[in-house]
């Protein structure tokens, strides 16, 4: 194990619980979830004992980060990604459907980043890391942080919901114009909103749906749940689906098409959009 970094607690106010606290104080675990596996794995000291998710932090605490060493891979994954945008703070790139955006497999989004990224000229530059995810079997549009402090600055701008992101999706069945669905996920609140763009007849489905979709939450499969559970599915989707309208071989048809922000170190309005795939303008030409 090294130490890697230290923090002390400044006087706070009110007392909060580490995972709390603790967002952001460390440039090696930059988000919220990554904070929390830190302190799962025992990675995190306050004032010389180990932390867990009830520690309390009451101000003049001495925190301490340790984190295994870094077993780097023997070889580097040789995977060309289109780059839509990129700066010495961040990038936007195109994801392909077929790979996961992180993970434990060698053949991810993540991996690929370094091999087709420049590398950032800024002091606190660091390997680049995807701040959103996207499902194996969508495409589009993924942010990617450059440095520490863009890293932390975009998770928190996802967190703020000041990222608007757009997706299409084609969808079976006849539906209404326009809507909002506000069902749970997983016990909490979400929101999207969708506009239907387009509408075919179908001889095995009736009919199909080209929507636009803003989700206002960013819940695990948002809009893959939401579209079922309104009773009409995401094209080519195995999971959230009536069994007799799978579509199989074809892949999913959700795509992340577009995100719109305010660039959080240049204050440039950024909006950034990923063309459709083929196998939708097949349908809508």
């Amino acid at each position: 194990m090294e130490a890697n970094e230290t923090h002390t607690v400044p006087e706070i106010h009110i007392p909060q619980r580490i995972q709390e606290y603790g967002v952001g104080i460390f440039e090696a675990i930059p988000t919220k979830s990554a904070l929390k596996k830190a302190i799962k794995k025992k990675y995190i000291t306050v004032n010389g004992a180990i932390a867990t998710t009830a520690t309390m932090i009451t101000g003049g605490e001495h925190i301490a980060l340790s984190l295994p060493k870094k077993i780097l891979p023997n070889r580097q994954l040789v995977f060309p990604l289109q780059v839509l945008f990129e700066d010495d703070h961040l990038a936007i790139i195109h994801k392909p459907a077929g790979i996961e955006v992180s993970g434990n497999k060698f053949k991810t989004i993540a991996n690929a980043l370094p091999q087709n990224l420049q590398h950032s000229k800024l002091s606190d530059a660091a390997t680049p890391q995807p701040v959103h995810r996207l499902d194996y079997a969508t495409t589009g549009i993924v942010l990617v942080g450059k440095t520490s402090s863009s890293i932390r600055t975009l998770n928190k701008m996802f967190e703020d919901k000041t990222i608007a992101k757009t997706y299409y999706a084609v969808t079976i069945g006849k539906m209404k114009s326009e809507g909002t669905i506000t069902s749970e996920i997983d016990g909490k609140p979400s929101e999207s909103d969708y506009i239907v763009m387009e509408s075919v007849p179908s001889q095995r489905f009736g009919t199909l749906n080209l929507l636009e979709l803003h989700p206002k939450t960013g819940r695990r499969h948002q809009l893959r749940k939401h579209l079922f559970g309104l009773g009409h599915p995401i094209l080519g989707d195995k999971e959230y689906a009536f069994e007799n309208l799978i579509l199989k071989g074809k892949g999913l048809y959700l795509h992340a098409f577009s995100l719109e922000f305010k660039h959080p170190f240049t204050n440039e309005n950024i909006r950034i959009t990923d063309e459709l795939p083929e196998k939708f303008r097949k349908i809508f030409p």
